[in-house]
């Protein structure tokens, strides 16, 4: 949009002040000549201009005084109003210059305005937060978009080889072949399918209704309780009736996501998963606990980064492709939520989603138990 030039704010500012000084002496100086016209006889027809006082003479002497002191008043009010105009704008004028620099691509530029609390230091301030959290999320971003370049490239590439070689060797048998290639394409999908929900659930484009964690979380248990049972490991579920609102769809996601992941990243055998369902003041919590491998602190920070597969990346059919904490905690941030990974000091992961709470959350549950043999 091309706007025409227009006045300067610190010259508005300048003629405000000036202006607003002008009718401030105006008024000043009418109040002194309505003052000294109750004691001026005003006898213009019975005596001379300059014999005695009246008031003929006194607006033939005060006229050109006022005169004099209003065109004072009006350079004064001019050039002082122009240097305090940009004292208080110099703030604004940092502002400006940092904008500029942002929009230039820059946004490791801080502008720090340094003085106590007014309007243009919470402006300076915000500004300063936006531009940090703007960087951040340009650097994921862009991690993001090399990581999944990265992971997509992988499967192409596999594929290219896998037809190099049937085209090389035409007596290779082509159901080994197919079979791969059927693997190679399946993963290539789900890492799309995923992208894509990772995509729609940062934008925050869905429909919100009442949802009841408690019951997700029973819905994924049993959905995943052939692959618990596969691994030898023992999933139970249990909590109160767990109240918000949000996507259903999406929070059904979300759950099923971190109980998969906590199946799958457990102990060869013998392992346990304990998803629970709690409610606290304003908010609802789901809860996912498994045992598993040792974790450090450093690399439970990084789990819900894209890509990021535990303490190995895991080349299992079951092991997914990175995305699954990521995921977790795009759904949690869009439903105003907060995703938490902490280790467990026997080994595995303790993982917490808080959402807000609605009305009707609270209602006790009994305990409901999911053994694998």
């Amino acid at each position: 949009m091309v706007r025409r030039p227009g006045l300067s704010v610190r010259l508005k500012l300048t003629l405000s002040y000036a202006g607003f000084l002008m009718v401030a002496g105006v008024l000043l100086l009418a109040a002194v000549w309505v003052y000294l016209l109750q004691y001026v006889p005003d006898d213009w027809n019975q005596r001379m201009l300059y014999e005695n006082p009246n008031r003929q003479l006194l607006a033939y002497t005060f006229a050109p005084a006022a005169g004099t002191v209003l065109a004072i008043l009006l350079v004064f009010g001019l050039v002082v109003g122009w240097f305090l105009a940009g004292r208080m704008l110099a703030p604004l004028t940092r502002i400006t210059e940092a904008t500029r620099t942002a929009t230039r691509g820059s946004l490791s530029h801080r502008i720090r305005l340094p003085g106590r609390k007014d309007e243009f230091r919470e402006l300076a301030d915000a500004f300063d937060t936006m531009l940090a959290r703007l960087e951040a999320h340009v650097a994921e971003q862009k991690r993001f978009a090399a990581n999944a370049s990265h992971e997509l490239r992988t499967p192409l590439a596999v594929s290219r080889t896998l037809l190099e070689v049937a085209r090389a060797d035409p007596d290779h048998d082509t159901g080994e072949i197919i079979d791969r290639l059927h693997a190679v394409n399946s993963r290539a999908i789900d890492l799309t399918e995923a992208l894509l929900l990772l995509s729609r659930a940062d934008r925050r484009s869905f429909p919100r209704e009442r949802v009841d964690l408690s019951l997700l979380a029973e819905e994924a248990a049993e959905s995943l309780l052939p692959l618990a049972e596969e691994r030898g490991v023992t999933l139970e579920t249990w909590g109160d009736i767990a109240a918000t609102t949000g996507s259903p769809a999406l929070l059904l996601q979300l759950t099923t996501n971190l109980v998969h992941n906590a199946i799958v990243h457990n102990l060869p055998e013998g392992g346990t998963v304990q998803v629970t369902t709690s409610v606290h003041a304003g908010s609802v919590v789901l809860a996912v606990e498994n045992t598993g491998a040792s974790l450090s602190p450093e690399l439970v920070s990084t789990l819900s980064e894209p890509f990021q597969r535990g303490a190995e990346r895991l080349s299992t059919h079951d092991a997914g492709v990175g995305l699954g904490l990521a995921i977790v905690e795009t759904i949690a941030r869009a439903h105003d939520g907060t995703l938490l990974l902490i280790p467990r000091a026997d080994g595995g992961l303790y993982v917490t989603v808080e959402l807000p709470s609605v009305a009707g959350s609270g209602d006790g549950r009994p305990a409901r138990a999911l053994p694998s043999p």
